[in-house]
């Protein structure tokens, strides 16, 4: 990001509106952190493609955007035609164009054009390539961090968010830290993402949260076990989550034999649906908090509960923990789903 002018930008004040657009769930899951992480600074806002096909997308403008607006797109490819359309429009309407693609892609080039900003998109490694996670089921979830990494920064020049360059290492090091602590190597009993792919396993994850970070976090994960796993989860944000799950919970389709019965007659008595609650906080129970209403309505419809929860730290750190070890949990739940005969 340094490299592509980033640390020599001397913005006149914070955009109106920072309008994201993207292919994938990637744009709306960067869109809501920065939203989550900008505590209402300025409205952060993703626009929905339209189109026959994920491949012949289109964006539009909002009718109001303008040259007090930022424009923000970003692509692991930056070969998506509507994306090169939409830096057009933005241009027509004197409305400033930042991305996030890799360099001399027909995105890079076009943004250019119109001098706007490219910041480079770095891929896994040396000739790596960016696998799209609805086709692929090899996709890296790190490209999430590829993408967010150099808008953080971005957002910081803008004072939208705080993320200096220091901030931004330690960021590094605590994705670092939580891959020592989930990575394969560790055995499932110490590591709490296999724990959590466990406990998900041929189960309908609920997953509630608490805060805005945590509500991010949560939505993320739904559409991360949805693309890498091909499972389905419902979020939502606590204390609503209680009255919106609550008649799911008491349902008859929730009423499923106990699948720990050895007893159990496996043909004429199924497993059905079995819920599970994950409950995401940003930090443990504070003062006026939903978790202990959450865990009571769990225990009264004998629903499993799991818990993720940050250790604390800046919010940008509480963030990258809860992502990071969702993530690891989604992988091994894709894993084991390929495994199975």
């Amino acid at each position: 990001a340094d490299e592509a002018g980033l640390a020599g930008l001397r913005p006149d004040g914070r955009p109106r509106t920072v309008l994201v657009a993207g292919s994938g769930p990637d744009a709306a899951a960067v869109a809501d952190l920065l939203t989550a992480l900008g505590s209402a600074t300025c409205p952060v806002q993703a626009l929905a493609p339209t189109g026959p096909s994920p491949e012949r997308s289109r964006w539009t403008l909002p009718g109001w955007a303008g040259s007090l607006d930022l424009l923000v797109l970003i692509s692991p490819h930056g070969t998506e035609q509507g994306l090169t359309d939409l830096v057009e429009q933005a241009y027509r309407r004197g409305c400033s164009a930042v991305a996030v693609t890799p360099a001399k892609a027909p995105l890079a080039d076009a943004v250019g054009q119109v001098r706007g900003l490219a910041l480079p998109f770095a891929a896994a490694g040396p000739g790596a390539t960016a696998l799209d996670p609805a086709t692929d089921p090899g996709a890296d979830t790190g490209a999430f961090w590829a993408l967010l990494a150099p808008l953080l920064a971005l957002a910081d020049r803008l004072g939208l968010v705080t993320a200096p360059a220091a901030e931004l290492h330690a960021l590094a090091d605590t994705l670092d830290e939580t891959a020592a602590r989930c990575g394969p190597a560790i055995a499932t009993y110490s590591n709490p993402a296999k724990t959590l792919a466990a406990e998900l396993a041929d189960a309908l994850p609920l997953l509630w949260s608490q805060g805005p970070i945590a509500a991010a976090c949560a939505r993320r994960f739904a559409a991360v076990l949805g693309t890498r796993t091909g499972r389905p989860a419902l979020s939502a944000e606590l204390p609503a989550a209680l009255t919106l799950h609550g008649p799911l919970q008491a349902g008859t389709h929730a009423l499923t034999a106990d699948p720990d019965d050895f007893f159990r007659d496996r043909v004429e008595d199924p497993e059905g649906l079995r819920l599970r609650i994950v409950l995401l906080q940003e930090a443990p129970d504070r003062p006026g908090s939903a978790a202990p209403a959450a865990r009571e309505q769990a225990y009264a419809h004998d629903t499993p509960l799991s818990e993720v929860a940050a250790p604390g730290g800046s919010d940008l750190h509480i963030a990258a923990d809860i992502l990071a070890l969702t993530d690891f949990a989604a992988v091994y739940l894709a894993v084991a789903s390929t495994e199975r005969p």
